[in-house]
């Protein structure tokens, strides 16, 4: 009989971590190797921390984290913790010593200072600072291996908290390609190109200035569906705005298979799964070199990299694409084939459980 692997994973429930732990739970369902124990740790729930109301998120995330770490622990025995993000892990040290503990991160602090102000995040200073740093640097270098989602988190675990570079795996969120994959539109000029943007934080994700760029002379040109949760921003014209659609459902899909081009100006991310999503749909995106957008977009092949805030740029950068349909299907077919070589989601959440059982075998010294 072979061995069953017992693996508590404990992901934030926030932003697109929400799709990230969808996709995670649905490519493990037919694993017949791994019993998971899913713990979803949400930001908004009516418990006593909210009720006292601890002030910073990492801090808010983690302590519910081990709350549930500790209930999961009492009811089996787990041969491996993952934790995704790092800010659910601050108060499972104890945890993490004993158990052989996979991290995973779209960021580390350090870079997310680089984006902070896109979130309206004050970023620690003085002594703070020093003990966010060190309290994290111990969780990383107590981790049996370290999973981020690009090179440009990787470099900054190594770079920026001494970590070496043998226990750091680049593994990038996943998306399910079959349900992403839409037969390709014939490139004609006869109609207008219709442009997608998603984003529920409106602002942050560029929201504002794709607009200034489509009033500004792209709605003679172009379509534009937005969806978003931002109740401030209604239809008008060519603009069709979306609100209610969930993650992966099959009205969202639907929007991503009759695009042209996928906008995302966004002002701060770390990582995007709807630029994955877009990628897999066989769409060209336009988006800003923001994180590690750049590792997923190479400007020219498979979309365009626009400055940040510069609603001008976005809008040459549509006209130019509308002006060569040409090459727009090439960056199009392009984008489908980084997907399928890149950001799988068989693939990929199987190299993480496989990093999980390595761990497990090297704990129990099974090789």
């Amino acid at each position: 009989m072979p061995l069953l692997y017992r693996f508590g994973f404990v992901l934030e429930q926030t932003l697109g971590h929400v799709t990230h732990a969808q996709n995670l739970i649905q490519s493990l369902a037919e694993d017949n190797s791994v019993q998971p124990s899913w713990m979803l740790v949400p930001l908004e729930v009516n418990d006593i921390w909210k009720r006292i109301r601890v002030p910073n998120i990492s801090l808010l995330l983690s302590l519910r984290a081990r709350g549930m770490v500790k209930t999961a622990l009492r009811q089996e025995n787990l041969d491996c913790l993952f934790y995704h993000t790092q800010l659910t892990s601050l108060f499972s040290l104890e945890h993490i010593q004993r158990i052989p503990t996979v991290i995973s991160l779209d960021a580390t602090p350090d870079n997310f200072e680089t984006i902070a102000a896109a979130y309206s995040s004050n970023t620690a200073k003085g002594a703070i600072a020093r003990l966010k740093f060190a309290w994290y640097r111990k969780i990383f270098q107590q981790a049996a291996a370290l999973i981020t989602w690009s090179n440009w988190v990787k470099q900054s675990l190594e770079k920026d908290y001494g970590i070496e570079a043998d226990k750091i795996t680049v593994i990038p969120p996943g998306v399910h390609l079959d349900r992403w994959h839409f037969t390709p539109k014939p490139v004609v000029t006869d109609r207008p190109m219709r442009l997608l943007f998603v984003g529920g934080d409106f602002e942050r994700k560029g929201g504002s200035i794709l607009l200034d760029a489509f009033r500004g002379g792209l709605a003679d040109l172009c379509e534009l569906d937005i969806v978003t949760k931002d109740e401030q921003i209604s239809s008008e014209g060519s603009i069709r705005v979306h609100r209610g659609l969930t993650p992966n459902s099959p009205q969202l899909q639907q929007l991503f298979a009759e695009a042209d081009i996928f906008v995302f100006p966004t002002l701060g991310d770390t990582n995007a799964i709807v630029v994955l999503e877009a990628m897999a749909s066989g769409l060209a995106v336009i988006t800003t070199k923001i994180g590690a957008l750049a590792e997923e977009i190479e400007d020219g092949v498979n979309g365009l990299l626009v400055p940040v805030n510069d609603s001008e740029a976005i809008a040459d950068a549509v006209r130019s694409l509308c002006e060569s349909r040409q090459r727009l299907a090439a960056m199009k077919v392009a984008s489908r084939a980084k997907a399928e070589r890149y950001f799988s989601a068989k693939h990929n959440y199987q190299a993480l459980v496989d990093i999980l059982k390595h761990c497990v075998d090297k704990s129990k010294g099974n090789f």
